[in-house]
């Protein structure tokens, strides 16, 4: 019962973030999987298969508000869900002595493009002309691939990537990458389950990730109103640094001095980061209101 509930609030907490920011579930849980002892395999299988869930309550949400482009969904979606099958056979056949410094490394780059993504805003829409099946195949094939072997990533790799283009409206970027999680999450976790068929996956840390995941949301919701997004996403993405990076120190053994040097320049980083997004989130609500949609944008975060 014990276990049960440290890995619901792991889900709760990651929901809470992936709500309110769009990305990051799969990032957030696994940090938390891996910190609790559960091998990287494992712990990247039992975050996918609660994403079944989670990502189809969400993709059926904007599908439902029009936030939805279905050519982006099933060009990105379908090279997704192969980079996904691949990337689970992958992990799942490499020692877990491997694997453990590798899921840590890709958690903390993705921790550290979180907390960038967030601490500076991000580009301006520009003309709104779709993006071309050249970029989306290939950045679906990639994307799936992380986020299997790093056990998340899916979000933080399509997601800016394709708000950084300028042509497709960021609420149908935000949807479509979502919707097609699904697809992500199914293939990865078929892969697992071929690949893991002699291991014993706890189908209860699976259901305590998805009951956390499904209180979280309406809360996740309800914090997009009231704490601005960037603010959420640099105190995200420092944890999930700080988090990766002391799995990595003990994994490399480095020696006891050099722990309090990492840990320092992390922490002054973190604390500079979002003191300097306080500071730029304050300005830009003082700002004129000179356009009704920028203001709003401003004061979301």
């Amino acid at each position: 019962m014990q276990a049960f509930l440290i890995f619901a609030i792991g889900g709760f907490i990651a929901q809470l973030v992936d709500g309110s920011l769009g990305m990051a579930y799969g990032v957030t849980s696994t940090t938390i999987l891996l910190a609790a002892g559960m091998s990287p395999a494992l712990a990247s299988a039992s975050v996918h298969l609660a994403e079944l869930g989670t990502s189809l309550a969400s993709g059926l949400s904007h599908w439902k508000f029009g936030n939805v482009d279905w050519r982006v969904v099933l060009t990105l979606g379908v090279p997704g869900a192969i980079g996904a099958f691949l990337g689970a056979t992958a992990l799942s056949n490499i020692s877990t002595e491997a694997a453990e410094p590798w899921m840590s490394t890709v958690l903390l780059a993705l921790g550290l493009y979180v907390l960038a993504r967030f601490a500076f805003r991000p580009l301006r829409r520009r003309q709104l002309t779709g993006v071309s099946s050249k970029l989306l195949a290939p950045l679906g094939l990639v994307a799936g691939f992380v986020d299997a072997t790093g056990g998340g990533g899916w979000g933080p790799v399509a997601t800016p990537t394709l708000l950084s283009t300028g042509r497709v409206e960021p609420r149908k970027v935000i949807g479509s990458v979502d919707t097609s999680e699904f697809l992500i999450a199914a293939a990865a976790s078929l892969g697992f389950l071929l690949s893991l068929a002699n291991q014993n996956l706890s189908w209860t840390t699976v259901g305590a990730l998805l009951l956390g995941g499904v209180i979280a949301a309406p809360l996740a919701a309800y914090l997009v109103r009231i704490v601005p997004m960037r603010l959420i996403g640099v105190g995200a993405g420092g944890l999930i640094v700080l988090t990766n990076a002391r799995t990595l120190i003990k994994d490399f053994d480095l020696p006891g001095p050099s722990h309090t040097i990492i840990y320092s320049v992390i922490a002054v980083a973190w604390i500079a980061a979002i003191a300097y997004t306080v500071r730029v989130i304050r300005a830009e609500r003082h700002q004129p209101e000179a356009d009704p949609a920028d203001a709003a944008e401003a004061v979301r975060g």
